[in-house]
């Protein structure tokens, strides 16, 4: 029979599963959801280690959580698995799975050379009727105990089922956005061009009865006409780039790189007409990535650009784009993926005081999302550099 003090544990960390599935319900952070449930899960059954992973329906995986590992393993374990061995066998068999010794299994596979080493294994699938949405993964357990029990199966069972609401309420939740915000960016766009539309034409009228003045005043007249046609210029001109930033970036047509060239350059020209910053973007070589990375790194870009136009007070902003090469990659980047670099030369801020403030916690929630590593070097008067890793998904 449990100790007072084990219930105790149990119903706090219960307390905490409640709190995360009742966030699910208020439309918070999945990624803090599923990295509650993971961690709840792991304490729950006693494993070493944890994680939780969600395909990308490409092979790979567009989420994958891990608990127990510290950020150095992490590293070294390199880019995120793809669905082989035991993983793969989660992503497709619907039933747990409950092993003394997992590298015993004919199905098991290999692991990195800085993977933890596993023997006691219990998975069970995040199932949404029929269809799986991902896994949690537990493995080891205490070396006094038995290894991992039906009653930590039945345990992992319910934490799953929590899982699946979480990621359903997730998926429905994004389509619900994106439809929002798709029509909300129509209706500014229809507004915006009818208000201007008016603008121009009324702009336009007043030009030509400025020509009236040319019996008086010819000079003068002439004067006035001209500052009416560049100005109605450049109102056609603030229609067309404020239009086109309303659009939302075609990464399917134009694919990560040249989305981010064109909302550079759209971004470039608008700070150009009212003397702001200098906005720059390069591309060296251009990476290849799953869609769910492609969506990650041009938010990280564009939140961190929206953060430097609006607290910088930079003269530049930099962004460049840049592949991770599969061989001869630095120590801890993620061969096969991709570095976003946004650097501004600004006033800058205290990165270690900054806390949850100019948006980085929400750039550091997306980076994890897909397995990601998010640094900022900043200090007051020196300008701000945001660094952005995200693995290839590919192996």
């Amino acid at each position: 029979m449990p100790t007072k003090q084990g219930r105790a544990a149990a119903l706090a960390a219960m307390s905490e599963l409640s709190e995360a599935v009742l966030a699910v319900t208020r439309h918070l952070d999945t990624s803090a959801v599923l990295r509650t449930i993971l961690r709840t899960a792991r304490e729950l059954v006693g494993a070493e280690y944890a994680a939780l992973g969600v395909p990308d329906g490409a092979g790979s995986f567009a989420r994958f959580l891990v608990e127990g590992v510290t950020d150095e393993q992490w590293r070294a374990i390199g880019p995120l698995p793809r669905q082989h061995g035991m993983l793969g066998v989660m992503m497709q068999d619907p039933h747990p799975q409950r092993l003394d010794d997992i590298t015993a299994d004919a199905r098991f596979n290999w692991w990195p050379a800085a993977h933890p080493r596993l023997k006691g294994f219990l998975g069970v699938p995040i199932r949404d009727g029929e269809e799986i949405l991902g896994a949690l993964f537990m493995g080891n357990t205490d070396p006094d105990d038995e290894g991992f029990t039906e009653e930590d199966e039945a345990v992992l069972k319910i934490l799953a089922a929590h899982a699946a609401i979480a990621l359903t309420h997730a998926r429905l939740y994004e389509r619900e956005r994106e439809l929002a915000i798709t029509t909300e960016r129509a209706r500014l766009a229809r507004e915006l061009h009818d208000a201007v539309a008016q603008k121009l034409f009324a702009l336009r009228l007043t030009a030509k009865a400025a020509g009236s003045l040319i019996d008086t005043d010819p000079a003068r007249a002439r004067e006035q006409l001209a500052q009416v046609g560049a100005l109605a210029t450049e109102a056609a001109a603030e229609l067309s780039t404020a239009v086109g930033e309303l659009r939302t970036p075609d990464l399917d047509g134009d694919g990560l790189a040249e989305a981010l060239r064109k909302q550079v350059a759209v971004v470039d020209r608008a700070q150009a007409s009212h003397g702001g910053p200098k906005v720059s973007f390069r591309c060296c070589p251009s990476p290849q990535l799953p869609p769910t990375h492609d969506q990650v790194v041009l938010r990280v870009a564009q939140e961190a650009l929206h953060n430097a136009l609006r607290h910088s007070q930079a003269q530049r902003i930099d962004l460049s784009l840049c592949a991770i090469p599969e061989r001869g990659a630095a120590a801890g980047a993620f061969p096969g993926g991709a570095r976003l670099i946004v650097r501004d030369d600004g006033v800058g801020f205290d990165a270690q005081t900054a806390g949850r403030g100019l948006g980085l916690v929400s750039m550091r929630e997306r980076a994890d999302s897909v397995g990601g590593r998010l640094t900022v070097r900043a200090k007051p008067g020196e300008g701000t550099v945001i660094e952005l890793e995200v693995p290839g998904g590919r192996g």
